[in-house]
């Protein structure tokens, strides 16, 4: 299987598409300053104690306080908060872990009253972002991760990867762990950890180490509320998670984030940077690769597959609903029953990919076509089992109810990805009252004029819908070509899928956006509603 990671950098948020053989598989947006993501570590504040939840709500400087269960505390937590009283008090030295002598576990079954007080201060970190209406959720279990390793404070255990299956390769782990470790750090081996050497994993471990005590150091120093450690940037995140020897490209169209990327490839598998490209085209890159139209098609409500037949996807609060349809098939079974267990088995294929696709989390209920035989159910059950099987998320999967119903509980640390394929209209900025149609061009050229004669810009490139483009374009002598004559200057004019039917974005010769809004057209939208408000008040 091919796989390729293609990363899109705008102004205000980088979108990272996963390509198995050219099927679109993962999708992940995320915002250039976005705060309070999986893995951050913040000084913060208890601001009030909930008994009847076994709980605290926590000021991390967030809008809503952020949720901190007591089965979130850790089972060291009575030597983390000795040590961070301890740092938190001296301000003029910096307590030694490996020096200090842990405590007892704390009770299991202990009520959060007895080991919290409201105002006390404690280093937290994210374990679930805001979703909805609720703030984050934490933990003072602190954890650092790298690619092979993750390094637990406070803790001298050391854990293998369950997917490591031979004995002999788990206890030579444990040994070479055991010998680098440094008291009172605990350490997870990861999967990928499997045949490295000792001299790579002590580099890593020797990283993570850095980075405690880099956090510490900065925790002593800062005001409450406040960030002191960031995780990695999401492109990182995802290529420490999933790189693999069958990543065959990373293309990215921005040359900082290539950079870091480039960085990071070269430390986890120096023989693979040449992967790492640069997308430099004046094509949008998600053009290129077809993933565009794939997110059109792959998002909203109904998305169908192959043969006609279609799934609807409802999210609520507390689930999403899936419901398998049959559809206008073309080519029909035998009988209704194997006709019913193709689709199924069909419908189970497109759900895997879309709850990664998705990131959908929580529980997941899907009606699937009704089937009589028992033996039609498992193997249906079993397909899912299979093809959920490369989904990183932690996810349990429970057989068909006798109502046809499959139950499926999937991770969820981050809200669900949503895409809205239907298309707000960009002509009359929500107005409804659309501009003419037939003056789309006419405005383009004011456009061009503007910058060409007034900015004096060069080098820009006008982004339209490909209809449009293909109407600019048509013909010997086409209307993009009369205006490079008439007008001067040097600009293209390029298609770009993502873009509404009456839409256009701008970009300059560094590939900036260019913000070229209609503001005499928000100002009449405004005039208007003013007049329409003055004329219901004298009406009254």
């Amino acid at each position: 299987m091919k796989s390729e990671l293609i990363v899109d950098v705008q102004s205000s948020e980088v979108s990272i598409a996963l390509l198995e053989d050219s099927r679109l598989v993962s999708l992940q947006k995320e915002s250039r300053n976005l705060a309070y993501g999986v893995g951050d570590i913040y000084l913060a504040k208890v601001k009030k104690l909930m008994p009847g939840l076994n709980a605290a709500f926590v000021n991390v400087g967030y809008e809503k306080d952020a949720f901190l269960h007591y089965l979130d505390l850790g089972s060291r937590f009575s030597s983390y908060a000795e040590f961070v009283k301890e740092l938190l008090t001296d301000k003029k030295k910096v307590p030694q872990l490996s020096k200090m002598k842990l405590k007892p576990d704390i009770d299991k079954h202990g009520a959060i009253p007895d080991l919290l007080t409201a105002g006390q201060e404690l280093l937290v970190q994210i374990v679930k972002e805001p979703i909805s209406s609720k703030g984050p959720r934490l933990t003072t279990e602190i954890t650092f991760t790298g690619r092979y390793l993750v390094l637990i404070p406070f803790s001298d255990k050391i854990s293998i990867s369950q997917k490591i299956k031979t004995s002999e390769e788990k206890v030579r782990l444990r040994q070479l762990i055991e010998s680098i470790r440094p008291k009172n750090f605990g350490v997870i081996v990861r999967t990928s950890a499997e045949g490295k050497r000792v001299a790579e994993l002590n580099n890593e471990l020797k990283t993570l180490l850095n980075c405690w005590e880099t956090t510490i150091e900065k925790a002593q120093k800062a005001q409450v509320p406040s960030l002191i450690f960031e995780e990695e940037s999401r492109i990182v995140g995802v290529l420490r998670d999933i790189f693999s020897p069958t990543f065959e490209d990373i293309y990215v169209n921005n040359a900082d984030v290539k950079a870091q990327i480039d960085k990071y490839v070269s430390l986890i598998a120096p023989d693979r940077k040449e992967i790492v490209k640069l997308y430099s085209d004046d094509q949008p890159i998600f053009d290129h690769f077809n993933i565009t139209k794939q997110i059109k098609s792959s998002f909203g409500k109904t998305v169908s597959f192959r043969s006609g037949a279609y799934i609807i996807i409802e999210h609520t609060e507390a689930l999403h609903v899936i419901d398998v349809n049959s559809g206008n098939r073309a080519k029909a079974g035998n009988d209704q029953e194997s006709n019913a267990l193709e689709v199924n088995m069909r419908a189970a294929d497109e759900i895997a990919r879309q709850l990664r696709l998705r990131d959908m989390g929580g529980i997941i209920v899907i009606d699937f076509i009704d089937m009589n035989k028992a033996e039609h159910r498992q193997k249906l059950y079993e397909h899912m089992r299979e093809v959920m099987a490369n989904d990183r998320a932690r996810h349990n999967i429970l057989p068909l109810s006798k109502f046809g119903l499959m139950q499926i509980t999937r991770q969820r640390v981050r809200p669900a990805l949503d895409i809205v394929t239907t298309e707000t209209c960009p002509s009359c900025f929500g107005k409804g009252e659309v501009q003419p149609s037939l003056l789309f061009t006419d405005k383009i050229r004011e456009k061009i004029e503007y910058m060409v004669n007034d900015l004096s810009m060069s080098n820009f490139i006008v982004y339209v819908h490909p209809f449009v483009d293909a109407y600019l374009k048509k013909g010997l002598i086409s209307l993009a070509t009369k205006w490079k004559f008439q007008i001067g200057g040097s600009f293209k004019i390029l298609p770009d899928q993502s873009l509404a039917y009456l839409q256009y974005r701008v970009v300059d010769k560094n590939r900036n956006e260019v913000d070229l809004k209609e503001e005499k057209d928000l100002e009449t939208s405004t005039s208007k509603s003013k007049s329409k408000a003055k004329t219901r008040g004298n009406d009254e």
